[in-house]
């Protein structure tokens, strides 16, 4: 299957705002780039006038992702924190609808970072707590036309959601009623032993699919199982984008939450651009 191929601009950036949004979108289709990842960090970064002009200019696809940053949670959190949370989702989610991005992704429900050890009993809690506390984020998504994806993220990014399979329990009824599963592959290669079988378990529920080689640079060329996973995505029928998520060491907020620590490339529009040329090349065999 041929999907749209796309990067985000926290490969060069953060936070992208109306100043440097023009700029980035430029440089992405002129790299020759169909779709761009629009990280939505703080509600009036951007505004959707920009972005529907610059998108208008550059013919790129848009799609929203969010960022769990400090004070973002809606699990074993404070009420006031829940609120400003599920508001600050809500705003991602009036942005998506505004520009014509189809999902907001992300790890919507603690802020990147956080662990924390759970008996079973408690983790049973906070999976139902995490549904209780998505349900009025889900159905704004729903009367907007957009869908929420929600990422697994490895284990040292968070202690709630590793796998594919804890995503399906934790998500549960709401699944396909305004909420899906992002998956992205630098985190189903440390905690799946199958990228394809991850997949296949997530099924019709993928709604959102990142890419990065396994040391979080371009894919390909690295250890990654790309042939299988993007067999398996043919498989369950996801027809979205391949959207390269990688960063740069430069950055020091997302360069110390992504734990980039050396750079990936030899610059930033290499590691696009190599990038690009792989998932090209993967799609045509």
């Amino acid at each position: 299957m041929k999907r749209l191929i796309g990067i985000s601009t926290w490969v060069w950036d953060s936070p992208l705002t109306d100043t440097n949004l023009r700029g980035h979108l430029a440089r992405i289709a002129a790299l020759g780039f169909d779709a761009v990842e629009l990280p939505l960090e703080n509600a009036g970064d951007f505004t959707a006038d920009a972005v529907r002009e610059a998108l208008e200019s550059t013919g790129l696809r848009p799609f929203v992702v969010g960022a769990m940053s400090p004070g973002r949670d809606l699990v074993a959190a404070a009420p006031a924190t829940v609120e400003k949370t599920q508001a600050y989702l809500m705003d991602c989610i009036t942005m998506a609808a505004g520009i014509g991005s189809p999902t907001v992704c992300g790890p919507f429900y603690a802020r990147t970072g956080r662990v924390w050890r759970m008996s079973p009993g408690q983790r049973r809690e906070a999976d139902a707590e995490l549904r209780h506390n998505l349900q009025p984020v889900a159905a704004r998504a729903r009367e907007a036309g957009v869908v929420l994806g929600i990422e697994p993220l490895n284990r040292y990014e968070t202690s709630l959601l590793n796998t594919v399979d804890q995503a399906l329990e934790a998500l549960g009824p709401l699944l396909g009623n305004g909420v899906g599963l992002a998956l992205d592959s630098y985190h189903l290669h440390i905690e799946e032993r199958s990228l394809a079988a991850a997949v296949r378990a997530a099924g019709e529920h993928v709604v959102h699919v990142q890419v990065s080689g396994n040391d979080r640079g371009a894919p390909g060329g690295d250890q990654t199982d790309w042939e299988n996973f993007l067999h398996a995505l043919d498989e369950v029928g996801y027809s979205g984008p391949l959207n390269i998520e990688s960063f740069t060491a430069d950055n020091a907020a997302i360069a110390v939450a992504a734990s980039i620590w050396r750079p990936l490339a030899p610059s930033q529009d290499e590691l696009a651009v190599r990038g690009l040329a792989f998932l090209r090349g993967v799609q045509r065999h």
